[in-house]
């Protein structure tokens, strides 16, 4: 099965693929409408609008500093997972994704490093927690985030995960408690992004850590933007040897190119041969 994610709301219906993602809220912090065609994607706790609007979302570390674009390690802003009346909106979002199409994509969900959050919301909900431990805390409010948030979604729930299937990263990193979660999705979205997949093995090992790490469904998602179609298809067949599916962003024409020279060779017998490096 093969899929495309994608800002562009007519490429979302294109024969090719089998499944159309559509971005409804990016990390950019731009809003569209839902489509009833595609499963209407919903960046969470990534936002530059929100955070350039309002700075004390932001997630701070135990210095002060913020999880912003113009930061080492962040590529957009963050917004705090605490926050309440930012969460709220989160939901009044999916729930017009819902009204749509029941199938909803969760993107950026977490914190954005192991260092954050110390943001007086943070420090006092942790004093004010059960807890003990702090990442114990931070995977509570995720956890109760995510189960906020499914409870909304009727349809199928897709879930993004940052691509680190090392033991214990994903929970020391972002809060994310992948045996807790697993309860509320129904399948979950890998990317792994390169832009030429000159070599594979990475993708491969990757993609398997994933496979022992999961007990729910997961597919990878590739990026498609100038990616020669060569390289593409080969990162396709080693992606589909262990994903549900194989999705492609951002570059549904170059997307759709591989996947119609893919079934040519198929069709005439042409092999890209097996799945490695």
């Amino acid at each position: 099965m093969y899929g495309v994610v994608t800002r562009n709301a007519e490429e979302a219906g294109w024969g090719e693929f089998d499944r159309g993602f559509y971005e409804v809220k990016d990390v950019t912090g731009r809003s569209a409408e839902p489509l009833p065609d595609a499963v209407n994607m919903v960046s969470c706790f990534g936002d530059n609008a929100a955070a350039d609007a309002d700075p004390s979302l932001v997630p701070v570390d135990d210095m002060g500093r913020p999880a912003t674009r113009d930061r080492t390690y962040f590529d957009w802003a963050y917004v705090c997972p605490s926050r309440e009346e930012y969460r709220q909106g989160l939901f009044e979002i999916i729930d017009d994704c819902v009204a749509a199409n029941e199938d909803v994509r969760l993107d950026d969900i977490g914190f954005p490093r192991p260092e954050y959050c110390h943001c007086g919301f943070c420090e006092r909900d942790f004093e004010e927690s059960a807890h003990d431990d702090w990442y114990a805390w931070r995977a509570s409010v995720i956890t109760e985030f995510v189960e906020a948030a499914t409870a909304r979604i009727p349809g199928r729930v897709y879930m993004t995960l940052y691509p680190d299937p090392y033991p214990g990263h994903l929970y020391e990193r972002a809060g994310i408690d992948l045996e807790a979660l697993e309860a509320h999705v129904d399948e979950f979205v890998v990317p792994l992004y390169d832009t030429a997949y000159g070599t594979t093995y990475w993708l491969e090992t990757i993609a398997k850590g994933f496979q022992s790490a999961l007990e729910t469904p997961f597919s990878v998602e590739l990026y498609a933007v100038n990616v020669d179609i060569d390289d593409l298809i080969h990162a396709t067949e080693v992606a589909a040897a262990y994903g549900e599916a194989v999705f492609f962003g951002y570059d549904a024409s170059n997307a759709r190119a591989a996947l119609r020279r893919m079934d040519a060779d198929e069709r005439e017998g042409v092999s890209h041969g097996e799945p490695s490096s």
